[in-house]
């Protein structure tokens, strides 16, 4: 067990290390400066933009940055619908897998387009190579449209006062060529020579040891599975995502894999420090992530480590901790520091069943998502954060009896109740959803066509976990995770569909805000700092805005988390 600790301790802070060089290099390609690697892909983006037709220096303020931003993203939206609603007659389809279902199709293309990747199907039997290769597009460039938005937020930091803040188009093609492909290339090349496949082939048939006859689905799974952690996006190429031998074979893999998850999403604090020449602001915000993401961590190391009491009471030793759902070739220790850092970092990918934790590990998943501020995913971790940076600033500046002030620029109203209504939409979006799903579960309603039977048949598990199966359901939805509590019946057209609806709003709502606020404010007139200034990077600050994410994220959810992980925790005592 120490051995596994030593594994999780290990990785979390070579993680670290290498984000703070790769935060600079991310500084520099926003900022335009030279890098190493301008020979490149210098003229890779002169081509792209050539056949484009697009004017990578126009100058754009914040509300065609959001126009360019939605628009290109409906056209991959439904792109991808089309392909999926047709796959089945379309080509790159080896072992003849149909097409999806018009609600399936719908939810699917929603997902992976916004960054999420809730999956309700498996990747063997739900998509064939073409579909797999267009999700997998899908993956650089959801990651790379979060990446390109935070870098409007730094532009608009950064500068005085302006009304230009960069070209999204620039920013866009920057983060997937320069950031994203680079990286993905190299872990793709790693996880193809350590045993995941790269191929087009049709499923193999192999004989196992007892002497069964299967079939194993192959495919380009090194490429897909290399963005989905480097994009935190988290979209398994198999039904079993990184649990999967093939999309993970060994413990080797397992810390590459989690790295990469880890890697961008830190980079990217520093990155802002960088970029804004603030080291200490940067370092301020990581500390407050950092110890957001160990209070959820350490409870769930622990957990499994310690294993189930109710099997503990059957006189049955578990002496390598809680295995229910979790591979032999992992372990407890690494299982639940996975499972925090793909809720916390908005990746959703697992490599152990989530529905099989303990309690007090399925309280601290839903409580990272439901937070939805520490480190986040790739960009949209930096916006997440950047509305409570506002809040915090304002309640300090109403606390001394002054107009709050942010970066030399006032906070005022406005840029107050849009930083608001993003804070209380993701609650809201989470417990409407659950609500409606467990007001029909309780009655155990006929759907019609939204289910095929009554509402408690999506149910595998009756009272406090049932009730967390469909929390976890939707907010994994909002916080555009995409992992999920398994044991809920979710492919049919009531979460197809309600579960589409949150994730559409739950994406762009939470941009959109947070590059309002960020044009409203870099178009005002600077105010130079002074001795009644709010410091942004102390220590002080950093528990101001740790405080007010805790007062408006997490209480907002205590009760829906005593009635689900927290009741059945007391239960099995």
């Amino acid at each position: 067990m120490n051995t596994e600790l030593l594994g999780v301790i290990s990785i979390f802070i070579v993680s670290i290390i290498l984000a703070i060089p790769l935060g600079k290099y991310i500084a520099k390609v926003y900022l335009g400066d030279k890098t190493l690697f301008d020979p490149i892909f210098n003229p890779i983006e002169k081509f792209i933009f050539k056949i484009s037709g697009i004017n990578s220096t126009e100058q754009m303020n914040w509300k065609q940055h959001l126009k360019a931003l939605l628009s290109i993203n409906m056209i991959w939206f439904f792109l991808c619908f089309f392909i999926l609603l047709f796959q089945g007659s379309l080509f790159l389809n080896p072992d003849n897998n149909p097409s999806m279902s018009p609600d399936l199709a719908f939810n699917t293309a929603i997902s992976f387009v916004v960054n999420c990747n809730l999956q309700h199907y498996s990747g063997e039997s739900g998509v064939s190579y073409l579909s797999q290769m267009f999700l997998m597009f899908l993956q650089f460039v959801s990651a790379g449209v979060g990446m390109a938005s935070a870098a409007i937020i730094f532009n608009a930091m950064k500068e005085r006062t302006t009304d230009k803040l960069g070209n999204f188009y620039d920013y866009f093609i920057k983060s997937c060529t320069r950031i994203l492909l680079p990286l993905a290339i190299i872990v793709a090349t790693i996880l193809a020579f350590s045993g995941t496949p790269m191929d087009f082939d049709s499923k193999d048939a192999i004989t196992t040891l007892q002497g069964d006859h299967v079939e194993v689905s192959r495919g380009p799974a090194a490429a897909f599975i290399a963005i989905k952690h480097l994009g935190t996006n988290g979209g398994g190429f198999f039904g079993a995502n990184s649990a999967h031998p093939l999309e993970n074979p060994t413990y080797f893999t397992n810390a590459v894999e989690l790295w990469s998850q880890l890697i961008i999403p830190f980079a990217m604090i520093f990155a802002l420090g960088f970029y804004l020449k603030k080291k200490k602001f940067s370092y301020v915000i990581f500390g407050v992530m950092t110890v957001g993401f160990l209070l959820l961590v350490i409870p769930t190391v622990i957990s499994e480590i310690n294993g189930n009491p109710a099997i503990e009471k059957m006189g049955i030793a578990q002496t390598t901790g809680a295995m229910e759902g979790k591979e032999v070739r992992f372990g407890p220790a690494i299982s639940g520091f996975w499972s925090i850092a793909t809720t916390v970092i908005s990746t959703g990918s697992v490599n152990s069943m989530h529905d099989s934790s303990m309690p007090v590990s399925g309280a601290m998943e839903l409580l990272a998502m439901m937070v939805n501020a520490f480190y986040g995913g790739c960009g949209v971790g930096i916006l997440n954060f950047y509305i409570f940076i506002i809040l915090a600033v304002f309640i300090s500046g109403l606390m001394v009896g002054r107009t709050p002030e942010f970066l030399g620029k006032k906070i005022e109203a406005r840029e107050v109740k849009i930083a608001a209504f993003i804070a209380i939409l993701h609650p809201l979006l989470i417990l409407s959803g659950t609500a409606l799903a467990s007001y029909f579960a309780a009655n155990d309603t006929a759907m019609g066509y939204w289910f095929n039977g009554n509402a408690t048949g999506w149910l595998n598990n009756p009272g406090h976990h049932g009730f967390s199966e469909m929390l976890y359901e939707y907010t994994s939805s909002a916080a555009n995770n995409g992992s999920g509590f398994e044991g809920l019946g979710d492919n049919n057209p009531f979460w197809n569909i309600t579960t589409g609806i949150v994730l559409l709003l739950s994406r762009f709502i939470p941009i959109v805000g947070p590059l309002a606020i960020a044009g409203l404010l870099a178009n005002k007139k600077y105010i130079p700092e002074s001795a009644g200034t709010l410091k942004t990077d102390t220590s002080i600050f950093g528990v101001m805005v740790f405080a007010v994410i805790a007062i408006i994220a997490a209480l907002s959810f205590f009760p829906a988390l005593a009635l689900g992980p927290l009741a059945e925790y007391f239960t099995l005592k």
